[in-house]
């Protein structure tokens, strides 16, 4: 999905002073050219009471505490009424029980016009307030990996930095993102290989000889081949989904130099060793 030219983002959050980051490098470049209409919203300012209070105990029992769903219905209903009118944003909200937050998630993301995002902390949000903002808008709820943070806001800056990115112009090369690891088409389910710039020499350490050619074409396949090699070593997962399709005989002959056979059977790539065996 091609990404829009502009998007709005509203982050409700009890600390605003996290997302400074967004100030600085592309992202950053971005908000000031005006591409990036970024709004932090402090949740406190939709609390009743002297304290400010946020968080409460977690009925059922248990450790910790759980964010109240007053402030945050409250939050919710001033960000859809300051948006553009007659549209309502994507709400995403990050949380280790979510759906993984992928290249192919971030491609989705990238062509909505206004993402507004959630994040909590304790133990999480009060479910009901989800649930009742799903009847007003689409929910994502998403997660950057299989660990838990003290709050959702870093995962807010990972979230916004890998969508905005994929925004046109964001990055000086509008090619820049097509080799990225993991992105649609010839890199899906692919870690992009090893890079080099100059000195062609350094400390006695050569930049592969290939690159040094010129010849475009035999740099295309050494690079995908190094894709392959990288990412059987570091995400043998990711192998799993490789359909033998995707592949041309040449590429196939480097997967099976690499220690990879196609088991029919199976469906899949399986090591040599394996297939050996059984």
């Amino acid at each position: 999905m091609p990404g829009v030219s502009e998007m709005r983002i509203d982050v409700v959050t009890i600390f605003p002073e996290y997302l400074e980051p967004l100030n600085v490098s592309l992202v950053g470049k971005a908000r000031a050219r005006g591409q990036l209409d970024v709004h932090l919203h402090d949740l406190r300012g939709w609390t009743t009471d002297v304290h400010r209070t946020v968080d409460d105990t977690p009925y059922g029992g248990g450790p910790g505490m759980v964010m109240k769903p007053e402030p945050w219905g409250a939050a919710l209903d001033a960000v859809l009424a300051q948006g553009p009118e007659g549209e309502v944003p994507t709400l995403v909200v990050p949380t280790p029980s979510g759906r993984p937050f992928t290249q192919e998630l971030a491609q989705e993301l990238a062509g909505r016009s206004w993402l507004a995002f959630a994040p909590a902390r304790y133990e999480g949000i009060d479910r009901r307030v989800i649930e009742e903002a799903a009847t007003r808008m689409p929910v994502v709820e998403a997660s950057i990996g299989d660990y838990v943070l003290a709050g959702g806001e870093v995962a807010v800056l990972v979230m916004v930095e890998a969508i905005a990115r994929l925004l046109p112009g964001v990055l000086g090369n509008a090619e820049s993102h097509r080799d990225d690891s993991f992105a649609p088409g010839a890199m899906a389910d692919l870690l992009e290989g090893p890079v080099y710039t100059k000195p062609a020499e350094w400390r006695g350490r050569e930049v592969p000889e290939v690159l040094l050619s010129g010849h475009h074409g035999k740099i295309a396949r050494w690079r995908r081949e190094q894709a392959f090699a990288r990412t059987l070593a570091n995400r043998p997962d990711l192998v799993a989904r490789w359909q033998l399709g995707a592949f041309d005989k040449k590429e196939r002959e480097a997967l099976n130099l690499l220690g990879l056979v196609w088991d029919e059977a199976a469906g899949r790539f399986r090591p040599t060793a394996d297939a050996v065996e059984e």
